[in-house]
């Protein structure tokens, strides 16, 4: 599937990215929630759906798309699947607005078809987590950088390992409307992150909680484990599994 994406309203700089295969893991109960699942760099969305459908949550659908695959600035410009173009793994970092919109826009569309009575999530890993990060603001200003529309609702977001783009300017751009602060109060948000991430440093998950949680996100979960490095475990994973039966009110099968 491809998507286009154009900055400031201009023809010239349109680029269209080519997503790669999604896919779906069907509940095996009465569906209450759709979650899209979005990968780590290089990775794509086959090695994750497995894990996910592991899970004893009988009554969510995952939808595991793979990002385009790109050049990625991190690894001098070779091509690798990636949902935004990273030139260093931090905050502090250049923010792909381009990279970023098409692949929120991207989820969005995935999750569009669902009903309107099933609560719908969006959780990542890494980078994929960043771009789960990145949707909750699109999610909350009704609208991704480009000025596009975000018409999706969301009921929560987790990520696992990543950090937060765009962090240096979310709290000034949430304080102008009180519309926008309460979307931010009201959205969970679960956050993990292992101690000794090699990758995505705890350091950078750890100020990400931060600045979330002073731009008003106060529905927010921030999880640390002892020793984890730039993977998932299953304490970590069954964490995830009980933050979705509260918040999402997900009954049995």
């Amino acid at each position: 599937m491809s998507f286009n994406s154009s900055s400031g309203g201009s023809q010239n700089s349109r680029t269209t990215f080519e997503f790669g295969r999604t896919h779906v893991v069907r509940p095996k109960g009465r569906h209450q929630a759709t979650i899209v699942w979005l990968h780590g760099l290089g990775d794509k969305g086959s090695s994750w759906s497995q894990l996910l459908e592991s899970l004893p949550l009988p009554n969510v659908k995952w939808i595991c798309p793979t990002a385009p695959t790109r050049p990625v600035s991190l690894f001098g410009g070779f091509p690798c699947t990636a949902w935004f173009d990273a030139q260093d793994i931090s905050e502090d970092a250049p923010d792909d607005l381009e990279g970023l919109d098409a692949s929120a826009a991207h989820v969005a569309n995935l999750l569009s078809p669902e009903p309107a009575d099933i609560k719908i999530g969006i959780g990542g890993f890494s980078t994929g987590a960043a771009t789960a990060l990145y949707s909750a603001t699109c999610h909350i200003f009704g609208q991704c950088g480009n000025r596009s529309p975000y018409l999706v609702n969301l009921s929560t977001v987790i990520g696992l390992s990543g950090w937060l783009p765009c962090s240096r300017t979310l709290r000034n751009r949430i304080e102008g409307s009180n519309e926008t602060l309460r979307r931010a109060a009201s959205l969970p948000i679960l956050l993990c992150h292992g101690t000794e991430d090699d990758v995505v440093a705890y350091e950078h998950g750890e100020k990400s909680a931060r600045v979330l949680s002073s731009a008003g996100f106060q529905n927010l979960m921030y999880r640390s484990y002892d020793g984890l490095g730039h993977y998932t475990i299953p304490e970590e994973m069954n964490d995830v599994c009980r933050w979705l039966t509260t918040r999402l009110g997900l009954q049995g099968s």
